[in-house]
Protein backbone atom coordinates (compact mmCIF):
# COMPACT_ATOMS: atom_id res chain seq x y z
CA UNK A 1 0.00 0.00 0.00
CA UNK A 2 1.33 3.21 -0.84
CA UNK A 3 1.76 5.79 1.98
CA UNK A 4 1.07 9.34 1.02
CA UNK A 5 1.37 12.34 3.61
CA UNK A 6 -1.49 14.96 4.03
CA UNK A 7 1.34 17.43 3.36
CA UNK A 8 2.11 16.03 -0.18
CA UNK A 9 -1.73 15.97 -0.87
CA UNK A 10 -2.01 19.64 0.00
CA UNK A 11 1.66 20.63 -1.59
CA UNK A 12 0.18 19.04 -5.01
CA UNK A 13 -2.60 20.71 -4.57
CA UNK A 14 -1.32 24.35 -3.19
CA UNK A 15 2.30 24.30 -3.89
CA UNK A 16 2.62 27.44 -1.77
CA UNK A 17 0.39 26.80 0.78
CA UNK A 18 1.96 27.28 3.97
CA UNK A 19 2.32 24.12 6.56
CA UNK A 20 3.53 23.87 9.93
CA UNK A 21 4.86 21.06 12.05
CA UNK A 22 2.49 18.58 12.99
CA UNK A 23 0.21 19.33 16.36
CA UNK A 24 1.93 17.67 19.73
CA UNK A 25 -0.05 14.59 20.61
CA UNK A 26 -1.77 15.56 23.75
CA UNK A 27 -2.94 18.78 22.42
CA UNK A 28 -5.31 16.34 20.03
CA UNK A 29 -5.89 14.64 23.29
CA UNK A 30 -7.12 18.07 25.23
CA UNK A 31 -9.25 19.14 22.20
CA UNK A 32 -11.10 16.01 22.48
CA UNK A 33 -11.93 16.50 26.25
CA UNK A 34 -12.21 20.27 25.93
CA UNK A 35 -14.98 19.60 22.86
CA UNK A 36 -16.56 16.75 24.73
CA UNK A 37 -16.37 14.61 21.08
CA UNK A 38 -13.64 12.75 19.36
CA UNK A 39 -12.02 14.64 16.32
CA UNK A 40 -12.84 12.96 12.84
CA UNK A 41 -10.10 10.33 12.34
CA UNK A 42 -8.71 11.90 8.63
CA UNK A 43 -8.55 15.63 10.19
CA UNK A 44 -6.37 14.37 13.48
CA UNK A 45 -4.44 12.91 10.87
CA UNK A 46 -3.87 15.89 8.86
CA UNK A 47 -2.89 17.69 12.22
CA UNK A 48 -0.61 14.92 13.25
CA UNK A 49 1.32 16.10 9.82
CA UNK A 50 0.47 19.79 10.10
CA UNK A 51 -1.03 21.89 12.68
CA UNK A 52 -2.55 24.36 10.45
CA UNK A 53 -2.12 25.17 6.30
CA UNK A 54 -2.43 28.66 4.94
CA UNK A 55 -2.92 29.88 1.00
CA UNK A 56 -0.39 32.00 -0.09
CA UNK A 57 -2.99 34.92 0.82
CA UNK A 58 -2.36 34.57 4.48
CA UNK A 59 -6.22 32.53 4.85
CA UNK A 60 -6.07 29.87 7.55
CA UNK A 61 -7.69 26.97 5.12
CA UNK A 62 -7.29 24.47 8.13
CA UNK A 63 -6.66 26.17 11.90
CA UNK A 64 -4.01 25.04 14.35
CA UNK A 65 -5.88 22.52 16.61
CA UNK A 66 -5.74 25.57 19.70
CA UNK A 67 -7.95 27.91 16.90
CA UNK A 68 -10.01 24.76 16.21
CA UNK A 69 -10.69 24.31 20.21
CA UNK A 70 -10.91 28.50 21.21
CA UNK A 71 -13.15 29.21 18.06
CA UNK A 72 -15.44 25.61 18.31
CA UNK A 73 -15.99 26.86 22.05
CA UNK A 74 -17.02 30.73 20.98
CA UNK A 75 -19.33 29.57 18.13
CA UNK A 76 -21.27 27.44 19.94
CA UNK A 77 -22.81 30.10 22.24
CA UNK A 78 -24.32 31.97 19.20
CA UNK A 79 -27.74 32.00 19.77
CA UNK A 80 -28.77 31.81 15.24
CA UNK A 81 -26.24 28.48 15.43
CA UNK A 82 -28.86 25.53 14.83
CA UNK A 83 -27.53 21.87 15.57
CA UNK A 84 -24.61 22.93 17.23
CA UNK A 85 -23.73 19.61 18.39
CA UNK A 86 -23.53 18.26 14.71
CA UNK A 87 -20.86 21.28 13.11
CA UNK A 88 -17.00 20.86 14.42
CA UNK A 89 -15.10 24.23 12.13
CA UNK A 90 -11.75 23.68 11.26
CA UNK A 91 -11.19 26.39 8.62
CA UNK A 92 -12.23 29.71 6.60
CA UNK A 93 -13.84 29.54 3.29
CA UNK A 94 -12.95 32.70 1.63
CA UNK A 95 -15.03 35.93 1.68
CA UNK A 96 -14.08 36.05 5.61
CA UNK A 97 -17.50 34.96 7.39
CA UNK A 98 -17.67 31.97 6.05
CA UNK A 99 -16.64 28.73 7.77
CA UNK A 100 -15.65 25.13 6.84
CA UNK A 101 -16.73 22.92 9.41
CA UNK A 102 -17.24 18.64 9.30
CA UNK A 103 -21.69 18.29 10.14
CA UNK A 104 -21.18 14.35 11.60
CA UNK A 105 -25.16 14.54 10.69
CA UNK A 106 -24.71 15.25 6.60
CA UNK A 107 -23.98 12.52 3.93
CA UNK A 108 -21.21 14.97 2.61
CA UNK A 109 -19.73 15.49 6.24
CA UNK A 110 -17.28 18.67 4.76
CA UNK A 111 -19.57 22.36 4.47
CA UNK A 112 -19.23 25.66 4.08
CA UNK A 113 -21.21 27.76 6.71
CA UNK A 114 -22.50 31.15 6.52
CA UNK A 115 -22.56 32.85 10.18
CA UNK A 116 -25.19 35.36 9.27
CA UNK A 117 -27.51 33.32 7.81
CA UNK A 118 -26.77 29.75 9.31
CA UNK A 119 -27.04 27.85 5.70
CA UNK A 120 -24.74 25.14 5.59
CA UNK A 121 -23.55 24.10 1.82
CA UNK A 122 -22.37 20.54 1.35
CA UNK A 123 -19.03 20.50 -0.68
CA UNK A 124 -17.21 17.47 0.39
CA UNK A 125 -17.25 13.61 1.93
CA UNK A 126 -13.99 13.92 3.63
CA UNK A 127 -10.67 15.73 3.73
CA UNK A 128 -9.48 14.45 0.96
CA UNK A 129 -12.38 15.79 -1.26
CA UNK A 130 -12.28 18.67 0.03
CA UNK A 131 -8.72 19.08 -0.90
CA UNK A 132 -8.25 16.86 -3.98
CA UNK A 133 -11.64 18.49 -5.96
CA UNK A 134 -12.70 21.62 -3.82
CA UNK A 135 -9.71 23.09 -3.25
CA UNK A 136 -8.20 22.57 -6.50
CA UNK A 137 -11.34 24.15 -8.30
CA UNK A 138 -11.05 27.63 -6.18
CA UNK A 139 -7.28 27.48 -6.42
Amino acid sequence: MLAVSWRDVVLAVLPSAELTDGAPPAALGTATDRLGRPLPPDLVSLLTDTDGIRDPDGQALVWPISRIVHDNEELRDLPALKDREALLFFGDSGGGKDLVAYDAMSPAHILIWDRDTDERIPVAVNLADYFTRVLVEDY
